[in-house]
C-alpha cells in the first residue's frame, strides 16, 4: 500500500462539512481559493515551519506527518503538545468556533493516528482559532472516535465508487469556495421542475 490509498486526515473536515465538496475535492480534484481558503492557507504556512522544542514545561513539534495503518490516515499535523506524559494534537483555523463539529472529527483523527503511532491513549486535543486566539479543547470520547470511523468508511466508499453526493444547500454553503461549482439553490430548482413535470 502507497500513501495514494490513504485518505488525508483533512477529508474528515470536508466531509462533515459536506459530502459533496468531499467529492469535488477528492474524486474529481477540483479546488477553488476564496478569501477564508486563502487566509487559511497563510495562517498554516507560518504554523508549519517545521521543528520541535521546548516552551517552559511543554515540549511541542510542529508540522509532523501523522499515519494510521489501522485507519488508512495520513496527514500533517499543525502542532503536537506533550505536557507531564499527555500528549495532544493542536489543528489551527483561521476563523472562530462554528457551530459545526467538522473541525473535531479534523483532531480526532489526528489522535487516532498519535495513538496508532505512540502505543498510548489520546484523551484530548485542541483546535485553536486564530479569529479569537484561543483554543477550544476536544475531548477524543468514544461517541467522537465513532463518529470519525463512521466518517472515514463514508469517505473510502466515495473514494472507491466515485459516486458524487447531492449538493445540499445550507449555511455552510455561503462561505464555500466550490459554492459556484456547485450551485446547491440550482439543483433543488431543476429537483422541483422535475417532481412537478
Amino acid at each position: 500500500m502507497n500513501n495514494s490509498d490513504y485518505i488525508t486526515i483533512a477529508a474528515l473536515n470536508q466531509y462533515s462539512y459536506c459530502p459533496h465538496r468531499c467529492w469535488r475535492m477528492f474524486c474529481a480534484g477540483e479546488f477553488r481559493d476564496n478569501h477564508y481558503t486563502l487566509e487559511g492557507t497563510d495562517l498554516h504556512e507560518r504554523v508549519h515551519t517545521l521543528g520541535e522544542g521546548n516552551r517552559e514545561e511543554v515540549w511541542q513539534v510542529r508540522a509532523i506527518w501523522l499515519k494510521s495503518e489501522r485507519y488508512q490516515l495520513i496527514g500533517k499535523a499543525d502542532l503536537i503538545e506533550s505536557v507531564e506524559g499527555e500528549v495532544y494534537p493542536i489543528e489551527y483555523k483561521r476563523g472562530k468556533k462554528g457551530e459545526w463539529d467538522n473541525d473535531e472529527l479534523q483532531v480526532c483523527a489526528q489522535a487516532l493516528c498519535l495513538e496508532e503511532m505512540m502505543g498510548k491513549t489520546i484523551e484530548r486535543g485542541y483546535v485553536y482559532y486564530a479569529q479569537t486566539r484561543r483554543r477550544q479543547a476536544v475531548e477524543i470520547t468514544e461517541e467522537l472516535r465513532q463518529e470519525a470511523i463512521a466518517t472515514l468508511e463514508a469517505i473510502s466508499n466515495l473514494l472507491k465508487t466515485g459516486t458524487m453526493p447531492p449538493p445540499i444547500y445550507t449555511k455552510r454553503c455561503r462561505g464555500c469556495s466550490l459554492f459556484h461549482q456547485c450551485l446547491p439553490q440550482a439543483a433543488d430548482k431543476v429537483k422541483r421542475y422535475q417532481e412537478a413535470s
